[in-house]
């Protein structure tokens, strides 16, 4: 099992690390390479995604991202910028569907925004079309000025753009990833004002037709930030665009507790994966020790499911991360009166810990 390792920037070195810690205690035999990518690449090789690096992606079983971006790149010119970086990841290696599963565990219930009672037992699954949409729409108004500034233009516009195979290949993940929970799907656009959007669910509603047993239902994006602010618990299978996706996630990520408690997968059709946390590279707290490790450390155990075929050792992580958080451990994020404030690498050394003690009672039983 080959596993590109791909930290980046800002606190993405120090999560990355947990993971692998966390991957390197299991009993499983793993070859790890690392890669530079996003500002770290650009750095050391003048672009976020250096060639050697794509080559190597390419040639992995999967994907273990950390987070790219910090404000020294924002003045390059855009297909610099270390975000481009993991755009050109998704787009070349055609990982079209990100999971992006929302869960709020027993013992963050009082962490969320929202009241514990609206919030207890949510587990919501959100797919974001990840290669389409505005973001890889043709631009329009592109940075001239050294300073990175719109020079004289008197506008700017981005293409929003789907192909109707781009919507039925995200709508079958869809479909078939609730088949394997609550048989519903809630197809998110904005089809009352959007061409684009209006065709999404046309497409859509085509392919729920293949899927009697599971219910589709359509919902404006407007409505579905409000009722993912009122009723969560509503949702199983939210799917949407690009845009939409990446919005709604950030915004479930609050319902969870933490941004930092969201892993994320990023599949293609072959079930090569890049998985990372779904927050960003907190260039404000790197280098502190404080960040939040567990979004990335659940994104290896997707990778495990997803990419790995190894389903037990992916529950076996997942449930050392409750335990951990039944113990009472917490990183700033999400620390309240009454449990103990840990840094980002004592939270990756308790996974360990607590993995250490399920696998031993799996191979016993």
């Amino acid at each position: 099992m080959k596993i590109a390792v791909m930290p980046g920037d800002g606190i993405g070195p120090e999560i990355v690390a947990e993971a692998v810690k966390v991957l390197q205690a299991l009993d499983l035999r793993f070859e790890m390479e690392h890669a530079l990518v996003g500002g770290a690449g650009y750095d050391a090789h003048g672009h976020p995604l250096p060639d050697g690096t794509l080559k190597l992606a390419k040639e992995s079983d999967a994907i273990l991202f950390g987070s790219v971006g910090g404000p020294k790149y924002d003045a390059l010119e855009r297909h610099l910028r270390p975000e481009q970086g993991l755009l050109q990841l998704r787009k070349k290696m055609e990982l079209f569907a990100n999971l992006r599963p929302a869960i709020c565990y027993e013992q963050l219930t009082h962490a969320s925004s929202l009241k514990p009672e609206l919030v207890a037992g949510l587990d919501i699954l959100i797919l974001r079309e990840l290669t389409g949409d505005i973001y890889f729409g043709q631009p329009r108004g592109r940075r001239t000025a050294p300073d990175g500034m719109f020079a004289g233009a008197e506008e700017a516009f981005d293409t929003m753009r789907y192909t109707r195979p781009e919507i039925e290949r995200i709508g079958h993940v869809a479909f078939q990833a609730a088949r394997k929970r609550s048989k519903r799907v809630t197809s998110v656009d904005k089809a009352n004002v959007l061409d684009t959007f209006h065709f999404w669910r046309e497409v859509m509603t085509e392919v729920g037709a293949q899927y009697p047993d599971v219910a589709l239902e359509h919902m404006y994006v407007d409505n579905a930030a409000m009722q993912l602010a009122r009723a969560p618990k509503q949702f199983d299978v939210i799917v949407t665009g690009n845009m939409f996706g990446d919005i709604l996630s950030d915004e479930a990520s609050v319902l969870a507790g933490s941004i930092g408690m969201l892993p994320s997968a990023s599949l293609n059709a072959g079930n090569q994966g890049l998985y990372e946390p779904s927050h960003g590279s907190a260039p404000d707290i790197a280098g502190k020790g404080i960040a939040n490790p567990l979004a990335t450390i659940l994104s290896a155990a997707m990778m495990l499911r997803y990419s790995l075929n190894q389903p037990q050792a992916a529950d076996q992580i997942e449930s050392a991360v409750q335990h951990v958080l039944a113990q009472g451990l917490r990183t700033a994020d999400i620390h309240s009166e009454g449990t103990t404030k840990v840094g980002t690498a004592q939270m990756g050394d308790a996974v360990v810990a607590a993995l250490a003690t399920i696998t031993k009672k799996t191979t016993k039983s």
